[in-house]
């Protein structure tokens, strides 16, 4: 989704609306056939806006099934092998009812989170007790593999985000891998959260030993925050509290971009959740509940220029007022 444009998902949301319209006519199929042959990313938006749409709102008659799955086998810009094979690897990694269910989640994320040891869906959070009595909290939308033996505890986090507790055990180290290096906790309370680009620590008691696939090392102390990629270690900065906050459901912001506070909170809610970039730097103060995101969502325009358009229940889009 975040390969598409803004223009193009809201051309394809406002498509889906008109033809699940009952009385939608023949020319404004046509026309919305001329539109999806465009462009490759017209066919992928309209492909996105479906997978979301069928967890929220199936396509009511065959009528409307046939026209949708006819265009799309017919348009001169038809789906490539490429993205017909990643398609089959969906299916074949969850399953019909898995595609179906599945809401607007990347392929991989997806199939990080199927095949780990422990993960969350959107909206969820789960705590466990690990083996040596641990503690761990895992964010929505996300994965972590627990690989512990007699000489070290491991955990792998494969995507998202995780709050950690440790427990004392002088024989083993507890170490916590992302795709950007490695962090060996020094008797803490920390959190660990990951992207495709880089990994952020915060600690909050103790410290935390950072090497990243680099070789850099660097000794995080209490109440600090590091950002840090493969190659490259931030400097440290003051700790992040909404870092934990959202153990207790809440999102916190201080000076947040509105656009990632949107990103953020559309971990916790099914469907389409997007910001306009128009809005996206509009800077956010304030405590947001993570768990009822429509009272977010209501806080938030009240606050600022803002308009929250819901062009379908599960399609939300937050834009400039006017």
């Amino acid at each position: 989704m975040n390969r598409l444009s803004h223009a193009s998902l809201e051309q394809a949301a406002q498509w889906y609306v008109q033809l699940h319209d009952e009385q939608v006519a023949d020319h404004e199929r046509l026309r919305w056939q001329a539109w999806l042959a465009q462009s490759a990313e017209h066919q992928e938006a309209w492909r996105y806006v479906e997978r979301v749409g069928q967890r929220f709102a199936p396509l009511q008659g065959e009528n409307e099934a046939h026209a949708v799955s006819h265009t799309l086998r017919s348009s001169r810009t038809s789906i490539s092998r490429r993205q017909s094979l990643k398609g089959l690897l969906i299916l074949a990694a969850t399953g019909l009812s898995g595609w179906v269910a599945w809401r607007s989640t990347p392929l991989p994320d997806a199939v990080e989170r199927l095949s780990a040891d422990l993960s969350t869906d959107t909206g969820e959070t789960r705590e466990a007790t690990l083996s040596d009595g641990s503690q761990i909290w895992l964010n929505a939308l996300s994965a972590l593999n627990v690989r512990f033996d007699t000489t070290q505890r491991l955990l792998q986090l494969r995507v998202g985000e995780v709050l950690i507790e440790t427990a004392k055990d002088a024989g083993r180290a507890f170490l916590v891998e992302t795709a950007h290096g490695r962090l060996q906790a020094l008797g803490t309370r920390f959190s660990v959260r990951q992207d495709d680009r880089q990994t952020w620590l915060n600690v909050y008691e103790g410290a935390v030993q950072v090497r990243n696939r680099g070789g850099q090392v660097e000794v995080v102390p209490a109440g600090r925050q590091l950002v840090f990629n493969a190659d490259h270690l931030g400097d440290a900065t003051p700790a992040n509290p909404s870092r934990e906050a959202w153990r207790q459901g809440l999102l916190l912001a201080d000076n947040l971009p509105l656009g990632e506070l949107i990103e953020e909170l559309s971990h916790y809610r099914p469907g389409h959740l997007h910001c306009d970039p128009a809005v996206a730097a509009l800077p956010v103060m304030g405590s947001f509940p993570l768990r009822d995101s429509d009272q977010a969502l209501r806080l938030l325009e009240a606050a600022l220029p803002i308009r929250v358009n819901k062009t379908l229940g599960w399609w939300v889009n937050v834009g400039p007022k006017g």
